[in-house]
C-alpha cells in the first residue's frame, strides 16, 4: 500500500500532442500570454509545465522566492523523480540576484534538476514553447552544418575574416585559385580586386600576417617573463649576497657596485714562504722597525734576497 501511495503519478497526454499541459496553479501568470506557436491546456500535474512526456518545468520568480524561501523546496519534493528531465525556469524579477541564483542552483544540483534563468516573461514563454516544439527532434537538428567539400571549407574559413563576405570568397577564389595562394597575394595584389577596400585589405593581411593571440597566450607570455625575472633576480642575488642578508638588486644598480679587489699575484708573495692568511704580504719587516696595522706593506722586490 505505501509503494503504491509513493508512486509517480502518471504523465498527462495533452488532448493535442502540439500542446503545453499547464498546472492550474499557473493561472494569471503572465509567462502564458507569451507561450506562441504551441497549444495550452491545463492539467492536473505535479509540475508547473509539461512539455514533453518526459519533461517537466517548475517556474519560480525570484521576488516570490525571496518573500516565500521554503516554497521551491516542497516543490521540487513533490516532483520527485515524475519526469526523466526536471527544469527550474527561474524568472530574474529582482536586482539582487546572484545569491539567490546561486543557492538555487546548488539545491538543483543536488536534486538532479536542470536550471535555466530567464529575465522577461517573454524570454521565459519562449523556452518553454522551444521545448515543446523540439519534443520530437533529433540532435543534431540544433548542430551546426558543415559541408566537407573544399569550397565550402574555404568559405567558412575566411568569411571569418571581419569585413570579408562570401562575394568576397569567390573573388579570391576565382583570382587566386587556392588558399595558399591567397594567403601569399600582397595588399597591391588584393587591392585591385573589386570591392577589396583598405579597410578590408588590412583585416585580411592581419589574418595571415599577425601570430595568434590571445588572453591565454598573453597570459603565458606574461608568466614566463616573471619566471625570468624571477630567476635573473636569484642569481644575481647568490652571486652577490655571500653575506647573511642579500637584497635583490636591479640591473641598473649593478653597474654601480663597487669593484672587489683584486686577487695577489704570486709575484708579490715570498716563493720561499708561504702565504700569510687575510692577505698579508709575507716577508721580514725593515731592519729597526716592527711591523703594525699603520706600517706600509713590504714587497719581496723591496727585500735583499741575499
Amino acid at each position: 500500500m505505501s509503494a503504491v501511495a509513493n508512486a509517480p503519478p502518471p504523465v498527462v497526454v495533452p488532448a493535442s500532442g502540439n500542446n503545453i499541459i499547464v498546472n492550474p496553479l499557473q493561472r494569471g501568470n503572465p509567462v502564458l500570454e507569451c507561450i506562441r506557436n504551441v497549444g495550452k491546456e491545463f492539467g492536473d500535474i505535479v509540475a508547473d509545465y509539461q512539455v514533453g512526456r518526459t519533461t517537466g518545468v517548475l517556474f519560480l520568480s525570484l521576488k516570490y522566492h525571496r518573500l516565500h524561501p521554503e516554497y521551491i523546496h516542497t516543490r521540487i519534493e513533490k516532483l520527485g523523480h515524475s519526469y526523466s528531465l526536471r527544469i527550474l525556469l527561474i524568472l530574474c524579477d529582482i536586482t539582487e540576484h546572484r545569491d539567490p541564483i546561486r543557492e538555487l542552483t546548488k539545491t538543483c544540483l543536488i536534486n538532479n534538476v536542470t536550471v535555466i534563468v530567464a529575465f522577461s516573461s517573454d524570454e521565459a514563454g519562449h523556452y518553454l514553447s522551444t521545448f515543446k516544439q523540439f519534443e520530437h527532434k533529433p540532435p543534431d537538428m540544433i548542430k551546426e552544418r558543415v559541408d566537407k567539400d573544399y569550397n565550402s571549407i574555404l568559405r567558412t574559413t575566411l568569411t571569418s575574416i571581419s569585413k570579408v563576405n562570401k562575394t568576397d570568397v569567390e573573388t579570391l577564389r576565382t583570382s587566386f585559385g587556392s588558399f595558399a595562394n591567397i594567403s601569399k597575394a600582397t595588399s597591391d595584389q588584393l587591392q585591385n580586386l573589386p570591392g577589396f577596400g583598405q579597410v578590408k585589405v588590412r583585416n585580411i593581411r592581419n589574418a595571415f600576417d599577425k601570430p595568434v593571440r590571445n588572453h591565454a597566450t598573453t597570459s603565458l607570455s606574461a608568466l614566463a617573463s616573471q619566471s625570468r625575472t624571477q630567476q635573473t633576480s636569484a642569481t644575481t642575488a647568490t652571486t652577490i649576497g655571500e653575506s647573511s642578508t642579500s637584497t635583490i638588486l636591479e640591473p641598473s644598480q649593478l653597474r654601480r657596485l663597487p669593484r672587489s679587489p683584486s686577487p695577489v699575484w704570486d709575484i708579490e708573495l715570498d716563493l720561499d714562504e708561504p702565504p700569510v692568511p687575510n692577505g698579508r704580504v709575507s716577508g721580514p719587516p725593515a731592519q729597526g722597525s716592527t711591523l703594525s696595522a699603520q706600517s706600509p706593506k713590504v714587497f719581496d722586490i723591496d727585500l735583499d734576497l741575499n
